[in-house]
């Protein structure tokens, strides 16, 4: 597709087309996510620089736009894509499953979608995902029903194990209670070790189980910047685990993500209300806490 780079009108075009400026996307930016777009497209074979326009064209280039300026970390797309998109992603999630468990796969999406800053700099987005080929809402639909799919499958699964199969799981592994008190403490550490706003939004949303728009409330914050800061602070909170596993306890890459996997399986006595001290300077809440999940290495 280096064919892209040298068309620099059909760029400006397009660029126009998508109201890019209006998220301060840059040209270079955007030709990549066009360039991307086309690979996948035209996987195989060289395009024409008609068969480039008429793809183009066929874009939904402003929802493509909003995404490249999101996955870049830009505050005014993001609070933009929450307030737009987040009713229309509820409403596919309550259809999946109208007894609101599809509700916290949505939740959990925001944070692959805002993505960690890599050691070079360069951000990780699920929206790198996302070509343009179909609308946002469509493909965040899509998403969200292939992971519901997915926890449904793998619940099934387990569900199917005969007794005699799952019984024997700790004596096969004798390891796993070693992992599961070595994620703890790294838990416990990174918790700890965030700053006291972080700390606090966290124990309004997970401990409190406040809404994203009452946790904004009682911060003094909009519901997309609570979304966001949840996304930032998970993030923070899984690399902060990460390095503790691996500097202080000596893990290799194949270890720490056992320990994930065993604390996916049974968090235990991961408690964040008693990690954050959730009763200081919160209301009550008659509401049983969210339970934290386990921080995700699939970002």
């Amino acid at each position: 597709m280096g064919a892209l780079h040298q068309d620099e009108k059909l760029v400006d075009r397009m660029y126009h087309r998508a109201k890019a400026d209006r998220w301060r996307v840059s040209k270079s930016s955007f030709a990549r996510a066009l360039e991307a777009s086309a690979a996948r497209m035209f996987a195989g074979r060289t395009p024409g620089p008609r068969d480039l326009e008429r793809y183009f064209s066929s874009l939904h280039l402003e929802d493509l736009a909003l995404a490249c300026a999101c996955a870049a970390g830009d505050d005014e797309a993001w609070e933009h894509f929450v307030l737009t998109e987040r009713p229309l992603l509820y409403r596919a999630a309550d259809a999946l499953d109208p007894g609101g468990g599809a509700r916290e796969l949505a939740d959990s999406l925001y944070a692959d979608l805002f993505g960690m800053r890599e050691e070079g700099g360069e951000r990780r987005s699920l929206f790198r995902y996302f070509h343009g080929r179909s609308s946002l809402i469509t493909w965040l639909r899509a998403v969200l029903a292939q992971r519901h799919v997915d926890r449904l499958r793998t619940s099934r699964r387990v569900e199917s194990l005969p007794v005699a199969l799952a019984a024997p799981v700790r004596s096969i592994e004798p390891e796993r209670d070693r992992y599961l008190g070595l994620i703890r403490d790294a838990f416990k550490r990174a918790v700890a070790s965030l700053a006291a706003r972080d700390r606090l939004r966290l124990a309004c949303y997970y401990a409190q189980q406040l809404t994203l728009a009452e946790t904004g409330r009682m911060l003094g914050e909009h519901e997309a910047t609570v979304s966001r800061g949840l996304a930032r602070t998970r993030g923070a909170i899984r690399e902060a685990v990460e390095r503790d596993l691996r500097d202080n306890a000596g893990l290799s890459d194949a270890e720490i993500s056992r320990c994930f996997e065993c604390v996916t399986e049974d968090a235990g006595p991961l408690d964040l209300g008693d990690m954050l001290g959730a009763g200081d300077g919160l209301p009550s809440s008659s509401r049983s806490a969210r339970k934290e999940p386990a921080p995700d290495r699939s970002n």
